[in-house]
């Protein structure tokens, strides 16, 4: 067997795999990794939750506003014309346009965390189905990205608003904060996640809802928490 990296040392050392954390021994566990990185990783939150998202009655998806912020700088674009558009870009938007958006979408242009919509572009985003959809960018009335207030659709995204969506294994995946916050604040972020997925509970739900739930890092280990740290699971 070959010598072990420092990684493979800290994890035999830190690391058990049979141990259902809190949230305050994981945090603590994935600051250790945390001196062995020469970046700010993000937190990340993994849930396992009892649905099969193939069926619409099933499928678990929505925003939460994360009280901490998400320590990144979020990327929006607006589908908006006239005073809205100008809101738009005074509410601080990436790129603000109409037609001349969605042709440089179409061209392959979608590196955006958020895409924004006043109902009345809807004609124009309507085209861009096939090219949003499947990176989940399409916006959406039920998760306030398609709106006539844009201005405050851009602030809640770039304040600390995260969209979850159940993937089709049934897990919810979500960064809460960087490592670089505090304890306090990535434990508000992780509530406030973990409360609205809860809340979420479609109606064709049978069983056990949450599952598992686990907590990493970028470049961290996966640690499992016990379930008593998710209100209502």
């Amino acid at each position: 067997m070959g010598t072990m990296t420092k990684k493979q040392k800290l994890v035999a050392e830190k690391v058990d795999s049979e141990k259902l954390y809190s949230f305050d021994e994981a945090l603590e566990v994935l600051r250790e990794f945390e001196k062995m990185t020469k970046f700010d990783e993000t937190v990340e939150v993994a849930m396992n939750l009892g649905v099969d998202p193939r069926h619409a009655d099933q499928m678990v998806r929505g925003v939460v506003s994360l009280p901490s912020g998400t320590g990144k700088d979020v990327k929006v674009a607006v589908f908006a014309r006239g005073d809205n558009a100008d809101a738009a870009k005074e509410a601080g938007a990436d790129v603000v346009g109409a037609e001349d958006l969605m042709e440089d979408m179409q061209n392959g242009n979608l590196d955006y965390d958020r895409v924004i919509a006043s109902p009345d572009m809807m004609g124009v985003v309507g085209r861009l189905g096939k090219v949003l959809g499947p990176k989940g960018l399409m916006p959406n009335p039920k998760l306030g990205t398609v709106t006539p207030n844009v201005a405050q659709a851009v602030k809640d995204a770039k304040g600390g608003q995260v969209e979850y969506r159940v993937e089709k294994m049934g897990i919810i995946h979500s960064g809460i904060g960087k490592m670089s916050f505090d304890d306090a604040a990535l434990k508000a972020n992780f509530k406030a996640l973990t409360e609205a997925v809860v809340k979420a509970k479609p109606s064709g739900a049978k069983g056990k809802y949450v599952r598992k739930v686990s907590l990493t890092s970028s470049m961290g280990p996966g640690l499992k928490l016990d379930l008593s740290e998710v209100e209502g699971a």
